[in-house]
């Protein structure tokens, strides 16, 4: 049977709807590339597998198989199509955009019901030429409504938005999203300065493909807002020729252009900062007086104004410094003076401290009637230190400070280390002694200088020679007082300071064998002498 003779049969065999033959459609291929059209059944036994086209208007045959006979493709599909004849499988390519439509299957089976089934193939033209347009190429905050408009090439298209990362979502009012087949548009109505703060992206994708927009930007001017002066509370009163300055800030875009005024009066200069020297230049700050700024947007065409800010300028207390005695100081002996001056300003407060901590008046410490100086008599070694004079008026508060070394000692001198040590031990002695400046030490051993000048004496390998009494000298240089300690050591025999040696053991072990005797001798003797009576 030859195949026209199979085609012409197939017309009047019936057909099996019942079970799936294809997949479910649509089936999506890009244009110029290979689809692959697969079958549910697994391996039929065929007859004959029939393959055929329709997209509404024209329709043919595409691939024929018969069992034995091999596989027939149509004259128009010639070099494009072909079939698996193990599976029925059709691969077209590659495609052409005539090739979407159905595609139908009949697979013919001795002895059973023909299997038939079809399914929808969609030629997808490539997604490309993604592009963003723009009705303008900047915008004014609040007022100007932009319009972006994303384009892009084949075939399904549907687009989304971006603004970075973030999709934009439609509200229908502030946002809103028209689609066309081919395009999209974005609307933001009385745009903010939030809404394209980021690159705008727009991604146009079919089920097969995603392309996006190069990052489009936007600029949307805005401000002067929130336009501040610092610092807001400047001190009352300022120090003459300090580094003060006031600055204004504003948020906007493009930057700002400044203006300041001086009590309502516009100034003859311009910036973000006013500093205190021009200040004093215009003859201004001898009394509390007001400042303030105004920005202004050369794009929005708007002037916001900062609050004002009010102060005066004076001249700050300068030039302080400590005066105190020179003379080398002896605790019990000296008096110190000291004294607190300024060259410039007006001193509304004086006080004074020591190492951190405020003195008063009391006991050896005498204050003037204006605080300016101070007399501590007589001095004690507690004197010793660091004072700190501090001035003040209502804009400064200087400082000065002065250290005072009081000399005294030596005294609480004492030897430190061991009393008695064994054979061969090393040894250790450490001399302290209170004293500033710190004490020259001299060692003596049983009242013979030895040439150690340190306050620590070392002795290896102690003998028995080394027993003796050793004496630490402490002199101080400045006040000229010595004064002593001895300590006393004893070399022992090796082991005796752990516990009692072996002649120490023998000694005691005859001991007591020599009373243990004398004991039984004198029971023995005491026996002797005692009477004994007769029975009879």
């Amino acid at each position: 049977m030859d195949l026209k003779t199979l085609l012409f049969l197939l017309s009047f065999i019936g057909c099996c709807a019942g079970e799936d033959v294809l997949p479910p459609g649509p089936v999506d291929a890009i244009l110029g590339k290979n689809v692959t059209l697969k079958t549910l059944v697994d391996k039929p036994d065929y007859t004959v597998i029939i393959w055929n086209f329709n997209d509404g208007t024209v329709s043919g045959n595409v691939v024929t198989a018969a069992k034995g006979a091999g596989v027939t493709v149509s004259e128009e599909y010639t070099g494009r199509a072909s079939m698996n004849e193990t599976n029925g499988y059709l691969t077209l390519g590659p495609l052409k955009a005539e090739d979407s439509g159905e595609y139908t299957i009949s697979i013919v089976i001795a002895g059973s019901p023909t299997k038939t089934g079809e399914t929808e193939l969609r030629v997808l033209v490539p997604v490309s030429d993604v592009a963003i347009t723009s009705n303008m190429p900047d915008a004014i905050e609040f007022n100007s409504t932009v319009v972006l408009t994303c384009s892009a090439k084949g075939s399904f298209l549907k687009f989304t938005w971006l603004k970075g990362t973030t999709p934009i979502k439609a509200d229908g009012n502030h946002f809103t999203v028209k689609d066309d087949e081919l395009s999209s548009t974005l609307t933001i109505k009385d745009v903010l300065r939030k809404d394209l703060d980021a690159p705008i992206i727009c991604t146009a994708a079919n089920s097969l493909e995603t392309e996006r927009s190069a990052p489009y930007n936007v600029t949307v001017y805005y401000g002067p807002d929130e336009v501040t002066i610092s610092p807001l509370n400047p001190p009352a009163v300022l120090r003459a020729k300090s580094n003060f300055s006031l600055t204004c800030t504003a948020r906007s875009n493009p930057p700002a252009s400044f203006a300041w005024y001086h009590d309502g009066q516009k100034l003859e200069m311009s910036g973000p900062v006013l500093t205190l020297e021009v200040i004093e230049k215009h003859g201004l700050g001898k009394k509390a007086e007001a400042y303030k700024c105004s920005a202004t947007n050369a794009k929005t065409q708007r002037v916001v104004s900062s609050p004002a800010v009010s102060f005066s300028v004076m001249e700050a207390i300068s030039g302080i410094k400590i005066t105190g005695p020179t003379a080398t100081l002896i605790a019990g002996n000296s008096t110190a003076n000291l004294s607190c001056q300024e060259t410039a300003g007006t001193v509304k407060s004086t006080t004074w401290s020591k190492d951190g901590k405020p003195l008063s008046a009391g006991g050896r410490l005498v204050f003037s009637s204006d605080m300016s100086s101070m007399m501590i008599n007589p001095l004690q070694k507690e004197d010793n230190g660091q004072y700190m004079c501090q001035l003040t008026n209502p804009i400064s508060t200087e400082k000065s400070t002065y250290k005072m070394v009081v000399n005294y000692g030596p005294e609480s001198v004492k030897v430190t280390g061991p009393e008695a040590v064994e054979m061969n031990d090393n040894v250790e002695f450490f001399c302290t002694a209170a004293s500033m400046p710190p004490a020259n030490f001299t060692w003596k051993f049983n009242g013979t200088v030895m040439p150690v000048k340190a306050a620590q004496y070392k002795i290896e390998m102690a003998r028995y020679k080394n027993s003796g009494t050793y004496t630490c000298e402490a002199h101080n240089p400045v006040t000229g007082k010595t004064i002593m300690h001895t300590h006393t050591l004893s070399v022992k025999e090796e082991g005796e300071l752990d516990g009692l040696s072996d002649g120490a053991i023998a000694g005691i072990v005859i001991a007591i064998l020599v009373a243990l005797g004398a004991a039984i001798a004198l029971i023995m003797y005491c026996r002797q002498k005692v009477p004994v009576e007769s029975p009879y």
